[in-house]
């Protein structure tokens, strides 16, 4: 049953995160970049006071790759999206369900952010992150976790964004979710990671035992076959068998140079390891070719929707193209996340497979890989891409005694490691038990103190001027 709630006060926060080894995707190679915390005060109706927090990556030229803005000035855009959508939320005065202050606020925020040249992708950031603070405050208040609440859409989440659907199809997806008790690690593969050898793909020590990679592609159909060609050699030497997706990042610049790589998995010997484990293709395209640009054949291979999935109607957009999944990212919004997943759910009923995917990009150990564990547990993700473990070194820059709050609140996901505390795995999986914790899959919250407050952003109009 649906909560009220009013909002009373946001607050931003971001700790610099610094990467262990480099992180290539698309056209940028990560070395370091700040995460966010978000605290919220929310009044629960007949409840009282209850506090809230969430968490996630700046990450650069992921949300905006436009060339002509360097990768801070995309982080800059995130920080104002969240600054936009501050102002809106807070304006919001009166008592509502957490998802009715999302749809309130997410097309005069999209407007907003666009008159200062953010693309709907980067708007829905902000949101996002103050939507899951909310509710993990919502959830604190109303002394329930984050599974049992969402069962009986306590979050009051409708149909008002997603005409193609109907309440009862929402809430009966809700009620109907057992949340998964593990959820495989999918392992990334970045575009400078070493393939042979010792701190290569099949490297134990590397992969933590996965049973799923995420390949990463370059947009080149020669050099990505080739490449792929090294990685199925070393893959295959796991001693288990093993599936495989690949993420272009929009580097694909047409359905022509897609159509090569497709042919050639389809078609090369040296490519059977990889392409006989193949399960989709995402993104492979920039956003805006994707949207005028038909699958067609291609369809059969299985493609999913990323960076192209920025607005309450890009699934269904996608699905008359020929795609059939689309991911699952936290930082684009979990109630979107929630719509698509029933979406999938009711459109499959008929035979076809449509799916929703686990594409981590932005979560790190704590707040932000919790969180989206538990959306991901929660709509049936099986497998779940998790850059966090593999490309930061444990908790990063934080106090070693929010690390050791965290593992010890929740021991099945955190362990010492020897030197410090790092995300816990077991035969490939994460384990999802304590995220049954009070609130929004946690029972701790980051040393508040060690953080310091959001850097001011100028927008973007102003950089470009």
């Amino acid at each position: 049953m649906p909560v009220r709630q009013k909002l009373r006060d946001i607050a931003f926060f971001e700790r610099p995160v610094r990467f262990a080894r480099p992180f290539r995707f698309g056209a940028i190679t990560i070395h370091a970049t700040p995460q966010l915390f978000v605290r919220v005060e929310i009044e629960v109706e007949g409840k009282g006071i209850a506090v809230g927090a969430s968490a996630e990556l700046l990450v650069p030229k992921w949300f905006d790759k436009r060339p002509e803005l360097s990768p801070a000035q995309t982080v800059d855009g995130l920080r104002r999206s969240l600054a936009i959508a501050r102002g809106l939320y807070l304006a919001q005065t009166n008592f509502d369900t957490t998802f009715g202050l999302h749809a309130a606020c997410i097309g005069a925020q999209v407007a907003a952010c666009a008159k200062e040249n953010i693309p709907p992708l980067a708007a829905a950031y902000g949101p996002a992150e103050i939507d899951k603070a909310i509710l993990d405050a919502l959830l604190r208040g109303a002394d329930t976790n984050f599974f049992d609440g969402m069962a009986d859409n306590i979050a009051g989440i409708d149909a008002r964004l997603s005409p193609d659907l109907n309440d009862a199809e929402i809430g009966q997806f809700l009620a109907q979710r057992k949340p998964l008790p593990r959820v495989a690690v999918r392992h990334t593969v970045g575009l400078d990671d070493i393939v042979e050898g010792e701190g290569g793909v099949a490297d134990t020590h590397e992969n933590a035992g996965a049973r799923y990679f995420k390949l990463k592609l370059s947009g080149d159909p020669s050099a990505d076959a080739a490449r792929l060609t090294r990685i199925g050699k070393e893959l295959d030497t796991l001693g288990h068998d093993y599936q495989v997706t690949l993420d272009a990042n929009e580097q694909y610049a047409d359905l022509v140079a897609l159509r090569t790589l497709i042919d050639r998995l389809d078609h090369a010997p040296e490519l059977r390891s990889i392409s006989s484990r193949l399960l989709y293709v995402e993104q492979p395209m920039p956003r805006d070719i994707t949207r005028q640009s038909p699958l067609d054949s291609l369809a059969a291979r299985g493609f999913i929707i990323d960076e192209a999935d920025d607005s309450y109607d890009a699934f269904p957009a996608a699905r008359a193209l020929g795609y059939c999944g689309i991911s699952s990212k936290s930082c684009k919004g979990l109630y979107k996340s929630i719509v698509n997943a029933t979406r999938a759910a009711k459109w499959s009923v008929g035979g076809e497979r449509f799916f929703v995917t686990g594409e981590d990009l932005t979560c790190q150990a704590g707040l932000a890989v919790q969180q989206d564990l538990a959306l991901g547990a929660l709509i049936g993700v099986t497998h779940a891409e998790r850059n966090g473990h593999h490309y930061v070194d444990g908790f990063g820059e934080a106090p070693a005694a929010e690390a050791q709050a965290f593992a010890a609140a929740h021991p099945d996901l955190y362990a010492d490691a020897g030197q410090d505390i790092r995300l816990s795995i077991h035969n490939g999986d994460l384990l999802t038990g304590s995220l049954t914790a009070t609130g929004f899959a946690t029972s701790v919250y980051p040393d508040w103190s060690a953080l310091r407050p959001l850097e001011q952003p100028t927008s973007l109009q102003e950089q470009l001027a």
